[in-house]
C-alpha cells in the first residue's frame, strides 16, 4: 500500500527513510522537500502530487511525516496509519521532536519493522507492541514474556494486561459533542448535525467487565415492547451511525442493544457517534446588515442562549466578517469584548460566560473605502464558537456498572465521573 515512509524536520533533512517498493526513489525525497517543505506558498492540501506519485503528510511540531505512494491507495487509512504511528511514538518517547527522532531512531525503525510489513499495515496498538519492544528497543527473551506476547498477539483482549492493581477504583466518562449548524438569516435551519465522543479513563484492578447504556431510541423502544408499555417512559435519541472500540462486544450490542467491554487502562475512546434529530443548539444568532450607502454599513447582532439557566456556557467568541474595502470600525457591545481584527478581516466578539436563556446584542457602524468594483460583498457567514456542560444531542448516561468475579470489589465500590461537555463545530448563521 505505502510505498516508502519518511520522517523531515523543519530544514527539510530526512530524519528516517523507509523504502517498501522499487518505484520509489531518492528523487522522491527531494521532490517532496522542494514541493511541500521549502513551498513559496503554504501548502494547505495533506496530499499533494507530484509526477504521478501521490505524498500524504501531516506536521507535528517541526517534524514532517509523509507517506509516498504511486499507486491508488485510500487516502483515509494511509492518514490513520500516520496518526497511529504519531501515536505510538508518542507512547514511548513522549514529544514528537528533532532530538527525541534521532536519540530513537533505532527504536523507530524497529517500530516501523513491525508496524508496516511491505508498505502494509500490521499491528499499531501501543499496549501489545510495549509488550515486546521495551523503552530501549531490546526484545524480551523470557519464557514468560514470550507467553504473554502469544497471548497478547493471539487472544481475544490485546489491549489490556492481566495483573493490573489500584488502590481506589476510578472511572472517569466524558461525553464530548461537537455541534455543527448552518442557519439561515431569517433562523431556518439549512443543516445540522452532531459530532459525538464518549470517552472514557480507566483506573480499575484486574480484568472488569464493564456495562455501559444510554437512552439510544431503539435501546428504549425495545425495553417499551419487553415491559408492553405503551410509550417509552424517558426522552430518546436517533443515532445515525456509531463505531466503537475493539473491545466492545458487538455481538452483544447487536442483540441486546447494551455496550458491554472490558476496558483498556487508561484513557481510550470508547465509541463515537452522529446524529441529526432533535438537537438542542445552544445559542442562536440573529443578525441585521444594513447597508447605508456606499461607504458605510450598520451590523447589529443579537445572541441568545436556548439551555437552561442554572447552566453556563463558556469560552464564547461570535466571528463577525467585514468587506475587504472597511477602514474603520466602531464597535458597541453589552457584555464582553469587542474588537475589530483588520488582519482577519472581521469583528471578534468575546464573552467569558453567558448563563442560559440569556440575550445580549454587539452594535457596528463600519466605514468603508470607496471602490469601483460593482461586484457586490458575498457576506460570508457569522461563524462562533463556544462550551457548553450538557450534551447538545440529549445523549444521558443511563448506567454504568463494573463487574470483577475475581477480585474482591463490587460495583459500588467503584467511583464513577460523568461530563457532558458540547462544543462548536462550524456553527455558522447566514447575514
Amino acid at each position: 500500500m505505502i510505498g516508502g515512509l519518511f520522517v523531515y524536520n523543519h530544514k527539510g533533512e530526512v530524519l528516517i527513510s523507509r523504502v517498501f517498493r522499487d518505484d520509489i526513489g531518492r528523487n522522491a525525497v527531494d521532490a517532496f522537500r522542494v514541493s511541500v517543505i521549502h513551498a513559496r506558498q503554504q501548502v494547505r492540501s495533506p496530499v499533494t502530487n507530484i509526477a504521478r506519485t501521490s505524498f500524504f503528510h501531516i506536521k507535528r511540531g517541526n517534524i514532517w511525516l509523509a507517506a509516498v505512494t504511486k499507486q491508488n491507495v485510500n487516502a483515509s487509512m494511509v492518514f490513520e496509519f500516520l496518526l497511529k504511528m504519531v501515536e505510538v511514538m508518542q507512547s514511548y518517547f513522549g514529544k514528537i521532536t528533532e532530538e527525541n527522532i534521532k536519540n530513537n531512531f533505532v527504536l523507530i525503525y524497529e517500530l516501523l519493522d513491525e508496524i508496516l510489513d511491505y508498505g502494509y499495515p500490521q499491528n499499531t496498538d501501543t499496549g501489545i507492541l510495549k509488550t515486546f519492544i521495551t523503552q530501549t528497543g531490546i526484545k524480551s527473551n523470557t519464557k514468560e514474556e514470550q507467553q504473554q506476547i502469544t497471548s497478547q498477539v493471539t487472544g481475544q483482549i490485546g489491549w489490556r494486561r492481566e495483573g493490573i492493581k489500584y488502590r481506589r477504583n476510578e472511572l472517569f466518562l466524558d461525553v464530548l459533542e461537537n455541534v455543527n449548524l448552518l442557519m439561515s438569516p431569517q433562523g431556518q435551519v439549512l443543516s445540522c448535525h452532531v459530532a459525538g465522543r464518549v470517552v472514557m479513563k480507566s483506573y480499575l484492578s484486574g480484568m472488569p467487565e464493564c456495562k455501559f447504556g444510554m437512552n439510544d431510541k431503539i435501546t428504549l423502544d425495545k425495553q417499551g415492547k419487553d415491559t408492553e408499555k405503551s410509550g417509552p417512559a424517558k426522552s430518546s435519541i436517533a443515532i445515525d451511525d456509531c463505531t466503537f472500540h475493539q473491545c466492545v462486544k458487538l455481538s452483544k450490542f447487536e442483540s441486546e442493544r447494551s455496550i458491554s467491554f472490558i476496558p483498556p487502562d487508561g484513557e481510550f475512546e470508547l465509541m463515537k457517534y452522529r446524529t441529526t434529530k432533535d438537537i438542542s443548539l445552544p445559542f442562536r444568532v440573529i443578525p441585521l446588515v444594513r447597508e447605508v450607502s456606499r461607504t458605510k454599513m450598520e451590523v447589529k447582532v443579537v445572541l441568545k442562549s436556548n439551555f437552561k439557566p442554572s447552566v453556563l456556557g463558556q469560552k464564547i467568541e461570535v466571528r463577525i466578517p467585514t468587506p475587504l474595502n472597511t477602514s474603520g470600525v466602531q464597535v458597541v457591545c453589552m457584555k464582553g469584548k469587542a474588537k475589530y481584527k483588520s488582519s482577519e478581516n472581521a469583528i471578534v466578539w468575546k464573552i467569558k460566560r453567558m448563563g442560559g436563556m440569556k440575550e445580549s446584542q454587539i452594535s457596528a457602524e463600519i466605514e468603508l473605502l470607496p471602490t469601483n468594483d460593482k461586484k457586490k460583498w458575498s457576506r460570508p457567514p457569522i461563524s462562533m464558537n463556544f462550551e457548553v456542560p450538557f450534551a447538545a444531542s440529549g445523549l444521558k448516561v443511563r448506567y454504568l456498572k463494573v463487574f470483577e468475579s475475581k477480585l474482591n470489589y463490587s460495583d459500588h465500590d467503584v467511583i464513577k465521573w460523568v461530563r457532558y461537555i458540547s462544543r462548536s463545530g462550524l456553527y455558522e448563521t447566514r447575514s
